[in-house]
């Protein structure tokens, strides 16, 4: 795979290594790669499924990563367990993103719905659970195994991945695109942005998708944090700090007006107020841009609520998800084709979608990322690779080829054959 070269391995600091089928490549100062139907941008999870995907339909594509490796932010999700998805029926998991994310979001995870994106993932060897509630986890509880997952299915592909490369500019031209990152730049016909959203900044969400459409053109709607705790203290934090409540029920409220409603469970943290039922009340209050936001908490039954009627919340860095990114009215739907640029796509939190917790966001990103990469493929015309028979076997164990020792006689029934 592709890697910045450091020194006494073949290539300066400021050079990128190329790994593709065994080649290796060093590409010094301003070099111009050979052009590419596809480029992908950001090794997230909307990235990694779309080059996945890419290689399944046959069009070949390179992955741009700003980092060292891929899926930095995926490593994070769940607390480093990775809800994947929900058990959730389409039209359900739709209503709950709610308008207008579930319009635009109905092509894409109709297309590709939560039980084919297990379905996916099993059949690309990650075992998974499913728990009471719904939501979907790899078997291991571990995130680093869904990005082998993905790894493992772009080795399959020979699919190449640049990494340390992030892009400084994207100039449109009459066939194309010409990508230009720190080091060298790539002529492509068509090109994916899937750069994620701006929270967790050190895993490389740092908005430069964004900036990239909107020098393309594109409309940009302002960032607020999304799914993110709250700041407060007081007395009834200090007596319940480190306490949880699973079944708490919030109202949040624009001044006096009822603007939705969450339950899940509570957290009292020693800086305020955070899990399910906080983060998903934090994602309305910024999606609904609420002018005077606050809360009404039920924390167990026979209890007065608490009221917290002028709410502030933890900073965008700390954000599960970013509420804002490229206006919708410029992708559509359909296709997650830019309106504007020609040949232009986007997958993922790079576009101004967002959703509660429990897989709402990974469903989103993976299913965007496919929809995208299928329209390329049909209008490439291009044809899958022929299926290469997987290893038998759970991913990552052995076959056992041990000779098994012969059986042994039974020397009773030899005995009373005499």
């Amino acid at each position: 795979m592709p890697r910045r070269s450091p020194e006494g391995e073949g290539g300066p600091p400021d050079s990128i290594a190329l790994i593709y089928d065994g080649i290796r490549l060093i590409v010094r100062g301003m070099s111009t790669l050979e052009s590419t139907p596809l480029v992908i941008i950001g090794a997230g999870a909307a990235g990694l499924m779309a080059a996945c995907h890419a290689g399944e339909r046959g069009v070949p594509a390179l992955l741009l990563e700003r980092k060292h490796r891929a899926g930095s932010k995926l490593l994070m999700c769940g607390n480093g367990r990775c809800n994947l998805s929900s058990c959730l029926q389409p039209d359900a998991m739709l209503a709950d993103f709610g308008d207008p994310l579930d319009a635009f979001l109905r092509p894409a995870i109709r297309a590709f719905t939560p039980a084919q994106l297990q379905h996916w993932f099993e059949a690309s060897g990650l075992p998974l659970m499913r728990t009471r509630d719904g939501k979907v986890f790899p078997r291991s509880e571990r995130a680093a195994d869904v990005v082998k997952c993905l790894s493992d299915v772009l080795r399959r592909f020979s699919m190449p991945i640049c990494y340390n490369a992030p892009v400084e500019s994207i100039t449109a031209g009459a066939t194309g695109f010409t990508v230009q990152t720190r080091t060298f730049r790539i002529e492509a016909e068509r090109v994916l942005l899937a750069t994620g959203g701006v929270s967790y900044p050190k895993t490389g969400s740092v908005g430069d998708g964004q900036r990239l459409a909107r020098e393309l053109g594109h409309r940009l709607q302002p960032y607020r944090p999304g799914l993110v705790g709250i700041d407060w203290s007081g007395s009834w934090l200090a007596a319940h700090q480190g306490q949880q409540f699973k079944s708490a029920h919030v109202r949040i409220l624009d001044g006096d007006q009822c603007i939705g409603e969450t339950t899940g469970l509570l957290e009292c943290e020693r800086w305020g107020l955070g899990g399910g039922a906080i983060s998903n009340a934090t994602r309305l209050i910024s999606r609904l841009n609420a002018r005077n936001p606050g809360v009404e908490i039920t924390y167990a039954p026979m209890q007065a609520p608490l009221s917290i009627p002028a709410l502030t919340m933890r900073p965008l860095k700390e954000a599960m998800v970013t509420v804002g990114g490229v206006d919708l009215r410029d992708i559509s739907p359909a296709t997650m084709a830019s309106t504007v640029t020609p040949g232009l796509y986007f997958a993922g939190e790079v576009i101004d979608v967002d959703g509660p917790t429990g897989g709402y966001n990974l469903t989103a990103a993976f299913a965007t990322a496919r929809l995208a990469v299928s329209t390329i493929a049909k209008e490439g015309h291009y044809t899958p690779p022929a299926t290469k028979a997987r290893p038998q076997g759970r991913r990552g164990s052995k076959p056992d080829r041990r000779r098994r020792p012969a059986p042994r006689p039974d020397r009773r029934r030899r005995k009373s054959a005499r």
